[in-house]
This record gives structure tokens, C-alpha cells and sequence, in this order.
């Protein structure tokens, strides 16, 4: 162990979009239980997406105590760290209690105070201050967005805060915010890496209602005596500071070097590079790296996994004994590349990066009586390579240079869709084998800031699936094919914003 800490236990906990997850590692590298519950993804109106932070803690409360069944008697529990979806605002009042429903990260409803914002504020110097440009994961556009629509919550607001923050709360009793929620808000100055007050004050709120600063690895507090018989958890039990769950995802892929990509085939496809230096860029989305001194710039689309599930469920109801996906997969093969002229934009929810457009839709293009449901189906699976390609042309662009490319989450267990995605790329595409990257992923926090585990140790939970190669013949199918998917966006954005006159972005750098 890294200061003669003897080998023990830590906890991850992970409040996620879909579920709450709890993960006990026993350390050096084992994944001793894991208990999870789901979570209720409300959306009262078009474009909305918030959830109850009480759920939250009641799931909480539910897999910690099952995780802490499995704790051997007497063993040396280190400390607790809870990782979350990022930037989820939590709104408290002077008393600690919840104002309203978070609104989530996805969440739709401030395109208009985003173009409020982007008309008071000199974008490229708020890029430069803060290392992200001005869209809708700005704690600034929601908070402005309730200040117009709910004014009442907004004149009680105390706290505001990400989801993990809250658990911790409830946790420590003590108020505090982890600084990639923070940057994430539009809240953090580059230059010293402290929240400023002028920043805070394009939301609305002084600079009092965001609670205090700290890193991931910090200790933030102990458990209390209620927060223990609430959870199960020892009383007095070390929490630390808490990450987002993708750059916790990252590290427990094993990310910790320049270069290393991660492409997450979720419902929602993230993209996250290391970097040991600031390239800030409005395409993109800025985060602090787990390990200190380093960076995790990172992208997000809208709909991948979620785009597939929809088609799955329209065109291929009855399986049978075979399941949708893997029958998809398999019509998917017989099909070549470039899917005989099908061409698919994966924008079903609008698009976040890089294009950064909410009235982008999903279209499939080329089609004729020739073509099927395979047809369909690989046209939507190398959409989804063809956007990640973009990101990576971004990434590139920007200085990133990516170099090793890694896939993770569910459709990483396509076989097809994993080699789609290194011919798009045209380099291989190394598949992971970790179920419980957040989770995981804020266990090994715990493990390093408690001493029991150094940063670069974390490879001892990284487990590794098939490497995919690409296929000369298919990369140059896919070069076409790019430059048509790129071009197809910019023919049909003029269509996506017909009828449209102050609603929507200005244009966006594509």
C-alpha cells in the first residue's frame, strides 16, 4: 500500500441519471459487492429532465447498507467517496431543505437564457476564465431560468449545489461543492482556480450560496451518528470531496496518461481525453482530472445508446428468444460499409458537443427499396462512430492529439459496433471490461487520499476485452462517408431551423 496502510475496504457511491449504485472495493483490486436501486427520471414538460434528490438519499441509504452486509467483521473500512452526474442543480433553503425537483445535466428548458448570457458576456473571455463556453450546463442558465419562471423558489435559494454535493451533505452535515461541478457551473477562474464572486453573479445569487471549494480527494468531513444509522455506515467513517461521474469513469478505466481516450457507449456517448495542460475551447467541455495536475477535456452526445433502444423498440418489438440488439447486430453485418447509401444524423435529442445545437434532429437519408432493417441499423450504429470521429477531429484540432483509444459501457459489447468504430476511426479500439467504472472509480479516490493506494495503481481493476483493428477496405469506405455525414448537418440545418427566428443558437463552429 502506498504509506504501509494495511489492505482494507473502500466505498464508491454513485448517483447516476438511471440508478444509484454503491460499490465495496476490497483493496488492492477486487470488487468485493455492489447493490444498486433506480432512480425516477421525471419530465413534466418538453425538453425537461429532473429528478427528487430525496430518492436520491433513500437509495442511498438502501445499497449502503447492503454493501455494508458484506464487510468482514473487523475489517478496516478507509472512507467513502460518492461520485454523481454532473452539473445536476440542487437548490436548498436557508433551513437545508430541498426548493424544488434538480434540474439534470440534460435538462433543455434555458435556450433562452443561454442567448441572454451569450449577448451579456464576451464569450471568448469567459472561455479564457473559465474553460468552458457559454451553453446549457451553465449553472447561470438554469438559475436565470428560475429566477424568470419560478421567482419565488429563486428568492429562497441558500445552496446550490451538484447531486454528490447533496448526498455529502446529508452524509457530513457539511455544505460543500467539488470543484468540477464548479467549473462545470461556470463558476471556477482558471487563473487561481477559485470560485469568483462576478461569475456567481451572472446566475443571479451572491457568491455565499455556492459552498465551499475542495478537490476530489479532500477530506470533507465524517459520517454522523444519524447519517450512520440512516446508512449503516460507522459513525465518524472519512467522506472525501466526491467527483463527476465521468471523470470517475475515466480513472477507473485506467486513464491516467496524455492522450488516453475514452468513448462511453451509454445512453448518451461521452468522450473524455487526458491532458496535462488547459486547451480550452467552446466545442468542448473542460473538467479537472482525478489525479491532480491533470485535465479531463470531455464531449457529450445527446443520444447514442438511448437513439438505439428507440429504434429497437420501433421496428424489431418481438425478438423471439433472440434480443433485439444482438438480431439488429446480426442483420447489421451482412451489411457493407456505408450501409448501400443509408446515411444517419444521430441528433434525436438535439446535440450538445461539438456542434452544440437543441434543434438538430435525427434523420436517415439515401433510403431505397432495397434497403432493410439492417440497413437502418448500421447506418445508425456508424452514425454514432462518424460523431465520435468529430470529436476526435476536435480533440485533434485542439491539441489534444488523442492517441490510445478505449470503449466502455453497454454497446461497447457490440461486436459490429466496436469494429464500425475503428474503421470510422481508422486506429484500434481497445474494449474494457469494467462493469462498475464510477462507482470504481470513487472507491479508488478513497483509496488514494485515505493512503492505501497510490494513482497509478488503479490498472490493478482495469480488466481488458478484445482490441479492434481497423480494416483497411472499410477506412476507406468510412473517409467518404465522413465527409458526407459532416456535410449532411450543414445542408439540413436551414431545415431544422425553418420557422425559427430568435429561438435556437446562433451558428455554432462546426
Amino acid at each position: 500500500m502506498a504509506d504501509g496502510t494495511p489492505p482494507g475496504y473502500v466505498i464508491g457511491l454513485d448517483i447516476g441519471t438511471t440508478s444509484t449504485i454503491a460499490a465495496l472495493v476490497a483493496l488492492p483490486a477486487k470488487i468485493a459487492a455492489t447493490a444498486s436501486r433506480p432512480v425516477t427520471l421525471s419530465a413534466p414538460r418538453t425538453g425537461w429532465a429532473e429528478e427528487d434528490p430525496e430518492e436520491w438519499w433513500r437509495n442511498s441509504c438502501a445499497v449502503l447498507g447492503e454493501v455494508m452486509a458484506a464487510l468482514p467483521e473487523g475489517a478496516a473500512l478507509h472512507g467513502i467517496c460518492v461520485t454523481g452526474m454532473l452539473p445536476a442543480i440542487v437548490l436548498l433553503d436557508a433551513d437545508g431543505q430541498i426548493l424544488r425537483p434538480s434540474i439534470q445535466q440534460s435538462d433543455g428548458r434555458c435556450g433562452a437564457e443561454v442567448r441572454e448570457l451569450a449577448a451579456e458576456v464576451a464569450e471568448e473571455a469567459f472561455l479564457a476564465r473559465t474553460g468552458n463556453g457559454i451553453n446549457q450546463q451553465l449553472a447561470a442558465a438554469k438559475l436565470r431560468w428560475i429566477a424568470a419562471h419560478e421567482p419565488d423558489v429563486f428568492a429562497r435559494v441558500a445552496t446550490v449545489f451538484g447531486s454528490y454535493d447533496f448526498i455529502n451533505l446529508r452524509l457530513t452535515g457539511l455544505r460543500g461543492v467539488e470543484r468540477n461541478w464548479a467549473l462545470e457551473a461556470g463558476f471556477v477562474d482558471l487563473a487561481d482556480h477559485r470560485i469568483a464572486a462576478d461569475l456567481v453573479a451572472l446566475s443571479g445569487l451572491p457568491v455565499e450560496a455556492v459552498p465551499p471549494l475542495h478537490a476530489s480527494h479532500d477530506v470533507i468531513g465524517a459520517v454522523t451518528a444519524s447519517a450512520a444509522e440512516a446508512t449503516g455506515l460507522p459513525e465518524g467513517l472519512t467522506v472525501f470531496g466526491g467527483a463527476a461521474d465521468h471523470i470517475a469513469s475515466a480513472l477507473a478505466a485506467g486513464l491516467t496518461a496524455p492522450g488516453d481516450v475514452l468513448l462511453k457507449f451509454g445512453g448518451a456517448g461521452d468522450i473524455i481525453v487526458i491532458s496535462d495542460s488547459v486547451r480550452a475551447d467552446p466545442r468542448m467541455f473542460l473538467d479537472y482530472h482525478l489525479v491532480p495536475d491533470l485535465y479531463a477535456p470531455n464531449g457529450c452526445m445527446a443520444a447514442t445508446g438511448s437513439a438505439l433502444n428507440w429504434f429497437s423498440a420501433l421496428l424489431v418489438p418481438d425478438a423471439g428468444d433472440e434480443k433485439p440488439h444482438r438480431r439488429l447486430d446480426r442483420l447489421a453485418g451482412e451489411i457493407p460499409p456505408g450501409s448501400d447509401g443509408v446515411l444517419c444524423l444521430p441528433y434525436f435529442l438535439g446535440e450538445k458537443t461539438p456542434i452544440h445545437d437543441p434543434l438538430a434532429r435525427g434523420t436517415f437519408t439515401g433510403l431505397s427499396f432495397n434497403h432493410g432493417t439492417g440497413h437502418l441499423w448500421r447506418a445508425l450504429l456508424e452514425a454514432v462512430a462518424y460523431a465520435f470521429r468529430h470529436h476526435l477531429e476536435v480533440l485533434d484540432e485542439i491539441g489534444h492529439r488523442p492517441v490510445r483509444l478505449f470503449a466502455s459501457d453497454g454497446g461497447s459489447a457490440s461486436r459490429v459496433w466496436m469494429q464500425i468504430m475503428a474503421d470510422v476511426a481508422g486506429r484500434p479500439v481497445q474494449v474494457l471490461g469494467n462493469d462498475h467504472g464510477s462507482c470504481a472509480g470513487a472507491a479508488w479516490v478513497a483509496a488514494v487520499a485515505s493512503g492505501a493506494a497510490d494513482w497509478d495503481e488503479i490498472g490493478a481493476l482495469v480488466t481488458y476485452g478484445e482490441t479492434f483493428s481497423p480494416k483497411p477496405g472499410a477506412v476507406r469506405s468510412y473517409d467518404a462517408r465522413y465527409a458526407a455525414f459532416r456535410a449532411l448537418y450543414v445542408a439540413l440545418k436551414p431545415i431544422f431551423y425553418a420557422g425559427e427566428t430568435a429561438a435556437g443558437p446562433t451558428d455554432q463552429p462546426f
